[in-house]
């Protein structure tokens, strides 16, 4: 990528201009947009920070809406002590520690036991969470803060820019590579040298850090939270589909595959039919595009090629301009020529 971008300075120049754009969104969109794009860089952060682990890996991870609602309920309880800035460091502390536990007694395990344990860690956390606010008579918490939507927008803008940046650049390392080499074969991988259980505890941990930060800073925006609203397994399930569909072996893939899924929940917002559509979404995936779209983007429109392209566009605009005037100077000939007779 780094490579792409010295060769091609003008892909550099409209990526700089893309990231300001986005910063400067806020100050002339209207609150619905503010709204959208906030959904938007929070299903990327995660499809991003899910496909970091899982992608690489191949440790299939079910324990997205976990994370996501530990990073909830630690704001949750956080911000009554803390400044909303370390209540979200917290939140992502939190995360990154529960992860450590989980993942040094989960992540011996391998294939559809790794599946069903990270699934089922969403509904063991979910009736802990209710099973202590039925003792302590707190089921439901109030937020008391006060944070525009623009600081939420600019704050989940910077984790999804982070989120892909750090997975790109974690790609370029030796670390990258033994997470690769874990995926393509661990008993091979740990023949060679590699830690294979640090690096899978670490980076599983880094990777929910990531998640716990987005659901608090999502949280900001909710008045209250309970079980049902932090532990809901749709997260899980939305997150994975997103990475899949826009291709998990390309940092910049989980980002493709997030922004038709928040556009296709967008429309079909509090529709049945979105369910039936993630159905359809998976079988597509798995049957026609089990790659994701990267890959074939990748393929049919390759940085390199954009020049050459762009500039026989322009010749082929040119030309059809020529024949147009031409066209019009032999109308209009004619024209003056039936008006003379």
């Amino acid at each position: 990528m780094l490579e792409q971008l010295q060769r091609n300075p003008w892909l550099a120049a409209l990526l700089a201009l893309g990231t300001i754009a986005l910063v400067l969104l806020p100050r002339i969109a209207s609150d619905y947009v503010i709204s959208l794009f906030i959904s938007l860089y929070a299903y990327i952060a995660l499809a991003t920070a899910w496909s970091f682990f899982s992608g690489t890996t191949r440790y299939i991870s079910l324990a997205t809406a976990a994370f996501f609602g530990v990073g909830i309920y630690a704001l949750a309880i956080g911000h009554v002590y803390l400044h909303i800035s370390l209540a979200l460091l917290a939140a992502a502390l939190a995360g990154f520690l529960v992860a450590l536990v989980v993942g040094l007694s989960t992540l011996r395990l391998r294939g559809v036991y790794f599946v069903v344990f990270t699934f089922g860690l969403t509904e063991l956390l979910h009736q802990v969470i209710n099973w202590w606010g039925i003792k302590s008579g707190t089921m439901t918490r109030y937020m008391f803060i006060d944070v525009s939507n623009v600081s939420i927008y600019e704050t989940l803008l910077a984790t999804a820019l982070v989120a892909i940046l750090g997975s790109w650049y974690v790609s370029t390392t030796r670390l990258g590579y033994a997470l690769r080499a874990i995926g393509e074969d661990e008993t091979v991988a740990r023949h060679t040298g590699i830690n294979t259980t640090l690096i899978k505890i670490a980076c599983f941990a880094v990777s929910a850090a990531v998640m716990a930060f987005v659901g608090a800073a999502l949280a900001l925006r909710y008045s209250y939270i309970d079980a049902s609203i932090a532990f809901n397994n749709s997260w899980s399930f939305e997150v994975l589909i997103a990475a899949l569909l826009g291709g998990g072996g390309r940092a910049w893939g989980p980002a493709v595959g997030a922004i038709p899924l928040v556009l296709l929940k967008e429309y079909l917002a509090g529709s049945r039919y979105f369910s039936i559509a993630l159905g359809l979404c998976f079988v597509v995936i798995v049957y026609l595009i089990p790659g994701g779209i990267s890959p074939l983007l990748e393929r049919y429109y390759r940085p390199r090629d954009w020049p050459r392209a762009f500039e026989a566009g322009s010749q082929y605009v040119r030309r059809l301009g020529a024949d147009a005037a031409n066209w019009l100077k032999a109308g209009y000939a004619r024209l003056n020529g039936q008006r003379k007779m």
